[in-house]
């Protein structure tokens, strides 16, 4: 068995896409997973499972997902080395990170190409900065969400795919959950 941490887009935000914890947890033991833990509501899950493929796991809850809710959630997962990864990497000084209100990161299912990160960094401005690492991109708001002109709407359209982002505390808090 190999540890996972799965990462749900648009769950319980801003009063749609509800989804019961205790619920999500209830589906991943019925695919099979052992382990299941969720941390808070905003679609985050941990498991242990035998497949040693993110994409067959992947697969494999937004399918049970869509049967049980009938609309399509987008799911990312990574294993806890993989996210480890993501919180050791230093996107940007820890000068400019201490000033900012928030540093970000939307998880992607492939990396960006050349022409979807070029996109991306024509969102870069005042408020807001982005980094690519993998397929990671890291945000860095220097305001809050409510005063920054970008969404995340914004850079999937920008990246010509789904994602889904989570603070670097939620992050740190999955990595030891």
């Amino acid at each position: 068995m190999t540890s996972y941490i799965a990462l749900l887009r648009a769950v319980n935000v801003g009063g749609t896409g509800k989804l019961a914890m205790e619920d999500l947890k209830a589906m991943c033991e019925a695919d099979g997973f052992r382990s299941v833990r969720t941390y808070i509501a905003s679609g985050n899950v941990v498991f242990d499972a035998g497949s040693k493929k993110a994409a067959t796991l992947e697969s494999a809850i937004e399918k049970h997902l869509k049967a049980s809710l009938g609309y399509e959630v987008s799911t990312f997962v990574r294993t806890p080395d993989e996210i480890d990864g993501v919180i050791g990497h230093e996107p940007f000084p820890r000068a400019t990170i201490d000033r900012a209100h928030a540093l970000w990161i939307a998880f992607l299912k492939e990396a960006p190409g050349a022409d979807a990160v070029r996109k991306l960094n024509a969102l870069r401005c005042a408020t807001d900065d982005f980094h690519v690492y993998g397929r990671e991109i890291y945000w860095l708001r220097r305001v809050t969400s409510t005063d920054s002109k970008i969404a995340g709407s914004h850079l999937e359209r920008a990246l010509g795919a789904p994602l889904t982002a989570r603070n670097i505390t939620t992050v740190t808090k999955l990595a030891a959950f």
